[in-house]
C-alpha cells in the first residue's frame, strides 16, 4: 500500500461491508429457525397422535428441509467470521489512517510539504553558515517492524539503535527543521507500513472464508469453519482486545450484566470468536448459549467423525493358533492398545451427538417446542444440557438431573425423559409456557459401586447451583421476574441436588442461601446427604419423593443401598416419613420407570404426579 492509497482510504467502507455480511448472517439465522421451528415443525404436527402429513414424500421433504437448515446455519457461522474479519481489518486500517492524518496535520503546522510518495519537504532555517541560512530539503521516512529476535538482530534492539542514530543526525544537522521532518516522515512511513501489514494479513484470510461450490455442508466444511475461526481470532487479537471480556470467574448475575453492556456487534463478535466460552456462561440468554453451543456441536461432530474415520479397521484374524490353544494376534494386540480406547470414546460421543441431533429434528413432533442446547462438551464422559422450550420466557421450568452410569453415549433416554416431562406438563397446563431441561453437566459414577461415594455429587454441586442461579438471572433479565422452578433428581441425581442445596458459592450471601428452586422431586433416591429436607433449606411442603416396586426391586436396592452406605443423612432417605417431604404415589415397577407412558401414550401415575408439581397443581398430586 502506498501513500496515495492510504490517504484516500475509507475504513468505513469495510465496516459497511461487515454490516452487510452481519445482516446476511442474521437473515440466515432467522431462516434456519423458521425452517426448523415453523416449517418442519408444522409438517411434524399431529392431531390425536396422528401425523397430519405422512408418507415417503413428506419424509423426503423433511430430509431436504433439514439440509437447508444446515446450509443456513453454516452461512450464519461463516458470515459472522467474515463480519469480524472485516471489522478487524477496518480497525487496523483506521488506526493506520489516523496515524497518517495526524502526521500530515503536524507537517502542515510546521509549514512542511508532504509529497505524493509520502516524503516530507522542509524549508530553509537555522543559523547562517558562511553567510547562508541552511537550505531546506526532502526526507523519506522509514518504518520500524516489530522486534524479531532473529540472528540478524539477536538482542532485538535494532529499532533502538536506529532511533539513536536519527537523533544524533538531527542534533548535528544545521537545519533544525531536518529532525522534525524526519520524525514526521517516519510516522508517515510507519502508517503506510501498518496499513500494508493489515492488508497482507487479512487478504488471504478473507479469501479462505468461502464454502465449496456445492449445496452440501459436509463434516469437512465444519472442520474448515473451526480452522477459519482460529485464523480470524488470532488475526483479530487487537480488535477483539478492545471488547470488554467477561468477568473472570464471574457469577451468573455478573455474566448477565456483562452481556447486557456489550453492543450488538460486540456480542456477535464474541459468539463467533469464542463460542465455547459463551456457551458455558451461566446467566446469558438461552438463545445466545444455544447459538454458541450449536456451532461448537457442529465443529466437534465433524472433528470426531474425521478422527473415527481415520482409525484403521480392526485387524483380522483376531486370534491365531498357539500350540493347542489360541492367542491374540500381534497385529490385533497392537491395534487394540493404540486404537480401541479411542474408538470406544469417539463412538460413544458420536452416539450422543446423534441423540442430540435427533432431538433437534423432533421439534414440532406432538407439539414439541424448539430445543435449546445450553451446554455441550464431548470430552471424557461428555456433558449435555438441553432445554425443551425457552427457559428464559417460561412460566414453569423443570430441570431433570440423571444419575449413575449416565454418559454422552447414553443420553438419548434422558433427553426423551425431558421431552416426556414437557408433553405431560404442557397437557396439564396448556395456557402456560413450559420448559423442561435435561441437565447432565457432571461426572456421574460409571458403576453402581462408585455411586456409594458422595465425591461425585460434591464435585457436581457447584455446577448445578450456578446453572440454576444463571437460569434465574437470565429469566429475570428477560421478563423481570422468576419462573416457577422444579428440580428433579433421579437416583444419584438426587444426591447431586442435595449437595447443590448445601453448596455455598463464593458469591452467596450466607451458607444457607436457598436453592433457587420452588420444588424438589427425588425419584428412587439413595439419599440427599441430609436427615431432613429443612436441613437443605428446602421447604418440606415443596419436597417430593417417589419410590418404585416393592422389596427386592432394583429401585429398593438403590434406595436401601444408599441408606446403608451413608448417602442418606443418619440413614434417612427422602421416601422416609421423617425426612419431612411428601411421598407421591408411583406406579413404576422398576428404577427407570418413573417417566413411562403406555402404548396409547397415556401417562403413568408417576409421570403425571411430577407434571402436576412442575405446573404448581399441588392439590392434584396423589400421595401414598
Amino acid at each position: 500500500m502506498d501513500y496515495a492509497t492510504l490517504t484516500s482510504l475509507k475504513p468505513s467502507e469495510f465496516e459497511d461491508a461487515a454490516g452487510g455480511y452481519r445482516t446476511v448472517g442474521a437473515m440466515a439465522s432467522e431462516a434456519k429457525d423458521d425452517v426448523e421451528s415453523q416449517i418442519i415443525a408444522g409438517m411434524r404436527k399431529t392431531v390425536d397422535g396422528q401425523a397430519v402429513l405422512e408418507g415417503e414424500a413428506a419424509e423426503a421433504a423433511v430430509v431436504q428441509l433439514r439440509k437447508l437448515a444446515t446450509n443456513f446455519h453454516y452461512t450464519q457461522v461463516e458470515c459472522a467470521l467474515i463480519t469480524t474479519a472485516l471489522n478487524s481489518l477496518a480497525y487496523e486500517l483506521r488506526a493506520a489512517k489516523d496515524k497518517l492524518d495526524a502526521a500530515v496535520e503536524d507537517a502542515e503546522a510546521e509549514k512542511f510539504t508532504v509529497g505524493s510518495d509520502g516524503s516530507v519537504s522542509y524549508p530553509a532555517a537555522g543559523d547562517k553558515v558562511d553567510g547562508k541560512v541552511p537550505e531546506g530539503g526532502t526526507v523519506t521516512g522509514s518504518a520500524k517492524g516489530k522486534p524479531t529476535n532473529q540472528p540478524i538482530d539477536p538482542t532485538a534492539d535494532a529499532n533502538d539503535t536506529a532511533d539513536a542514530l536519527e537523533r544524533q543526525a538531527a542534533n548535528i544537522h544545521p537545519n533544525p527543521n531536518y529532525g522534525r521532518a524526519v520524525a514526521i516522515a517516519n510516522r508517515i512511513a510507519q502508517a503506510i507500513y501498518d496499513a500494508t501489514q493489515a492488508d497482507e494479513k487479512w487478504a488471504p484470510k478473507l479469501r479462505t472464508l468461502k464454502a465449496d461450490d456445492d449445496l452440501t455442508v459436509a463434516a469437512e466444511d465444519w472442520a474448515d469453519a473451526k480452522g477459519d475461526t482460529g485464523g480470524v481470532r488470532s488475526g483479530a487479537k487487537e480488535y477483539l482486545d478492545e471488547i470488554k471480556p467477561p468477568p473472570k470467574d464471574g457469577d451468573p448475575k455478573s455474566n448477565a450484566d456483562w452481556w447486557k453492556g456489550l453492543s450488538g456487534q460486540e456480542k456477535a463478535d464474541y459468539i463467533s470468536m469464542y463460542p465455547d466460552s459463551v456457551g458455558k456462561l451461566n446467566g446469558l440468554p438461552a438463545d445466545v448459549r444455544d447459538e454458541a453451543n450449536r456451532a461448537v456441536f457442529e465443529e466437534k461432530r465433524a472433528e470426531y467423525q474425521a478422527q473415527y474415520k481415520d482409525i484403521p479397521e480392526e485387524p483380522k484374524p483376531k486370534y491365531v493358533p498357539s500350540g493347542r490353544t489360541m492367542r491374540y494376534s500381534d497385529e490385533w494386540l497392537e491395534w487394540h492398545q493404540k486404537y480401541e480406547g479411542k474408538r470406544a470414546h469417539l463412538k460413544s460421543a458420536l452416539d450422543g451427538m446423534k441423540a442430540i441431533q435427533k432431538r433437534f429434528d423432533r421439534t414440532g413432533e406432538d407439539g414439541l417446542p424448539e430445543a435449546y442446547l445450553l451446554g455441550f462438551d464431548p470430552k471424557g464422559d461428555g456433558r449435555v444440557v438441553l432445554a425443551n422450550g425457552n427457559p428464559d420466557t417460561a412460566d414453569h421450568t423443570a430441570l431433570y438431573v440423571p444419575g449413575t452410569k449416565t454418559h454422552l453415549g447414553s443420553i438419548d433416554g434422558d433427553l426423551n425423559r425431558g421431552a416426556t416431562l414437557w408433553r405431560e406438563s404442557q397437557a396439564l397446563s396448556p395456557g402456560d409456557k413450559i420448559s423442561t431441561i435435561t441437565w447432565f453437566d457432571y461426572d456421574a459414577p460409571d458403576q453402581v459401586p462408585n455411586a456409594t461415594s458422595d465425591k461425585y455429587a460434591e464435585k457436581a454441586a457447584p455446577n448445578l447451583r450456578e446453572f440454576l442461579d444463571g437460569n434465574k438471572a437470565a429469566h429475570e433479565a428477560t421478563t423481570g421476574g422468576a419462573a416457577h422452578t422444579t428440580v428433579i433428581g433421579h437416583s444419584y441425581g438426587s444426591t447431586v441436588i442435595g449437595d447443590a442445596a448445601k453448596y455455598r458459592s463464593e458469591y452467596a450471601d450466607t451458607w444457607s442461601d436457598p436453592l433457587p428452586a420452588d420444588d424438589v422431586i427425588a425419584a428412587g433416591s439413595p439419599g440427599m446427604q441430609a436427615e431432613h429436607a429443612a436441613d437443605l433449606g428446602i421447604d418440606p411442603d415443596h419436597m417430593w419423593a417417589m419410590k418404585a416396586g416393592g422389596t427386592g426391586s432394583d429401585d429398593w436396592f438403590v434406595r436401601e443401598g444408599g441408606r446403608n452406605v451413608g448417602l442418606g443423612g443418619n440413614r434417612v432417605i427422602p421416601t422416609d416419613r421423617e425426612f419431612g417431604g411428601h411421598v407421591m404415589e408411583s406406579d413404576s415397577s422398576d428404577h427407570g420407570g418413573y417417566w413411562n407412558v403406555d402404548e396409547h401414550q397415556k401417562p403413568s401415575v408417576s409421570l403425571k404426579n411430577q407434571a402436576r408439581v412442575i405446573v404448581g397443581d399441588y392439590k392434584g398430586v396423589t400421595l401414598e
